[in-house]
């Protein structure tokens, strides 16, 4: 089964904006493209029900259960409980809320590992509990592949370590490290696992039991939605950690981490992610599949759609004797995230040599400004990243090939 892409770009309005057109988008992992079911759902709330929700009134009640519909439907294709589900205005402000709490359950002495390969959301957080006694150590990557080694993972574990916070997928090196074995390791440490999924989840909405996670967040306007992080949070840690909303809301799962709720628009606009996701798998399966099912379809749908154009864009870039790629030569196991380096010539130039040719691409240390500076990259210049989704066209990859053969040249 391959990936119906006529199908799949009907449903993004971008494109067939004609002040988009002869422009291709080469920066996702910096933000996707909205689809027309999220856009259609933000118009629908803020025209019929842009009101306070849960009154008992009928715009009220409406626009209550359009927001709790978000949260059950996106957490049955997270295969979570509904309650362990959680939106906040982003990943960044997500974690700070919950290293807060964690900051609060922590005692001197106690240890947290953090990697120099994650986004400074997943860093910068935890880092900062040293100000409360807290010992931080850091799991760095191998620098001849900037890879993570679970191996020295576990040189770092103790007994006194209570949580390790890691990437799913780097948002700059993009391999997609091995969740499951990882955090199987932490716990069997007596350790949680926070796991920053935001450069993951655009290719597929994961199986987060699976990945066995104690937390997992995600941005989902990187996932043709709406400017919200989600967030899981398993229910026994839930109950354990210190609330961090108002006080009357201590006992409500679903508010314990949310001292300033987001938008309700766009809350109730998540359905339209979910909208969208059983369209794609509808369009190409079985309508009658369980949810678990049509999560996984769409996963292998959008797997081998990426992959298919991706090696043809590694092999260019790694046997370029002008740069240097970050991450592995091989498409298998990453993700379409790609960053590299180029001698002799400013990343910065090339991206906006590229912008002018209709081609997007993103520059810069993307916030892994501890990567970079592990890879002995000036973090202020950074690097040129392309990035793409399942909806890129083969031909766009093809044009961006040889734009950077002329302007590597």
């Amino acid at each position: 089964m391959a990936l119906d892409q006529s199908f799949v770009r009907e449903q993004f309005p971008a494109f067939s904006e004609a002040s988009l057109s002869g422009f291709s988008h080469f920066e996702n992992a910096g933000g996707s493209y909205a689809c027309r079911q999220v856009i259609d759902r933000l118009d629908r709330f803020y025209r019929q029900t842009k009101v306070q929700p849960y009154y008992e009134f009928a715009p009220s009640e409406e626009a209550g259960a359009l927001m709790d519909s978000a949260r059950s439907r996106l957490a049955a294709w997270l295969n979570v409980d509904t309650s362990e589900l959680h939106f906040g205005p982003s990943t960044s402000q997500n974690t700070y809320v919950l290293a807060q709490a964690m900051r609060q359950m922590l005692k001197p002495g106690d240890e947290v590992i953090v990697t120099n390969q994650d986004h400074e959301a997943n860093i910068g957080a935890w880092s900062r509990l040293e100000d409360s006694g807290i010992k931080v150590r850091e799991w760095k990557i191998d620098p001849d592949t900037a890879e993570l080694h679970p191996v020295d993972l576990e040189a770092l574990l103790t007994g006194h370590t209570r949580m390790v916070a890691f990437t799913h997928c780097s948002n700059v090196i993009a391999t997609v490290n091995p969740v499951r074995e990882i955090t199987d390791m932490i716990h069997e440490a007596g350790a949680l696992a926070v796991v920053d999924g935001v450069s993951f989840v655009p290719h597929g909405l994961p199986d987060i039991q699976a990945l066995g996670a104690d937390v997992y967040l995600f941005s989902l306007y990187k996932v043709y939605g709406p400017h919200l992080g989600a967030m899981y949070i398993r229910n026994a840690l839930n109950a354990q950690l210190p609330f961090q909303g108002h006080f009357f809301n201590a006992k409500k799962p679903g508010a314990r981490f949310t001292p300033a709720g987001p938008d309700h628009g766009q809350i109730a606009a998540v359905n339209g992610v979910v909208d969208y996701m059983e369209a794609v798998h509808d369009h190409h399966a079985d309508p009658a599949a369980s949810t678990a099912d049509k999560a996984a379809t769409v996963r292998a749908l959008l797997h081998e759609q990426e992959t298919s154009l991706l090696q043809p864009l590694l092999d260019f870039l790694g046997n370029h004797p002008s740069v240097r790629l970050l991450g592995q030569k091989k498409a298998k196991s990453r993700a379409p995230t790609v960053a590299f380096d180029v001698n002799g010539k400013s990343v910065a130039a090339i991206a906006s040599a590229l912008g002018k040719k209709g081609l997007g691409v993103g520059v810069g240390n993307f916030y892994a400004y501890r990567l970079m500076e592990a890879l002995g990259i000036k973090p202020d210049e950074g690097v040129l990243r392309v990035s793409y989704v399942h909806y890129t066209l083969a031909e766009e990859i093809e044009r961006l090939v040889q734009a950077l053969d002329e302007l590597l040249d």
